[in-house]
């Protein structure tokens, strides 16, 4: 046999050997056992991600848009607040604490206050003046709310409330423009969704909230 009859048939042999590895790596059988198991594969990954962010979404944490004047100058419209939904199934609501409540006259409102009085306290209002009445000031004191109310802030309204065991006292920073409990009552536990926890937008004012300080 000449070298130029082996060449083409070494070629040849090449060539066969070629198509037969096209045609395995095509085959139909082989494309959709790969489908399948990339489809399997992004299913898994879908149903562990919403199986970790349902639970934290619903039960843990959510987001929420500040609207309206209510707590200027601590909150402006459309920025983004981090809710803890968690913190009150364990411990009560504190006074201080900035939380986000259902309307209870329409509970598909939504407002963003402070919580002011406590489940059975008196919560006066006379004269501009937040006085508390408890167990530890039976006579009532003074509520300093120095910390977040500027100077020129008015709190209008005659008020002499008793708050009973599961209700609490709200009112908005922005005194004048702020739906509280001094025109809807005060709001009971079942109302509240959970406390401001994160400021995450904007980025340039991304803020952990803490207590203020208070006289009492």
């Amino acid at each position: 046999m000449s070298k130029k009859t082996e060449g083409k048939k070494e070629e040849k042999e090449i060539n066969d050997a070629l198509d037969e590895l096209n045609e395995k790596s095509i085959r139909p059988d082989s494309f959709w056992k790969a489908t399948g198991l990339f489809v399997l594969e992004v299913t898994k990954i879908i149903v562990i991600s919403l199986a970790i962010i349902i639970p934290i979404r619903y039960y843990l944490i959510q987001p929420f848009y500040v609207k309206g004047a209510s707590m200027e100058p601590a909150f402006h419209d459309y920025e983004y607040l981090i809710i803890d939904e968690i913190s009150y199934r364990l411990n009560d609501p504190h006074r201080g604490d900035i939380i986000v409540l259902k309307d209870p006259r329409n509970e598909s409102q939504f407002f963003i206050k402070r919580i002011i009085g406590l489940p059975g306290e008196t919560v006066t209002i006379k004269n501009g003046i937040v006085t508390i009445t408890n167990t530890t000031y039976p006579s009532g004191i003074e509520l300093d709310e120095s910390i977040y109310l500027d100077e020129a802030i008015y709190t209008s309204g005659s008020i002499d409330v008793e708050l009973d065991a599961d209700k609490y006292y709200v009112m908005g920073d922005n005194r004048g423009s702020s739906l509280d409990s001094r025109i809807i009552g005060p709001i009971g536990e079942e109302n509240i969704v959970g406390r401001a926890w994160i400021r995450a937008w904007p980025f340039n004012k991304l803020t952990h909230f803490n207590l203020p300080g208070y006289n009492i």
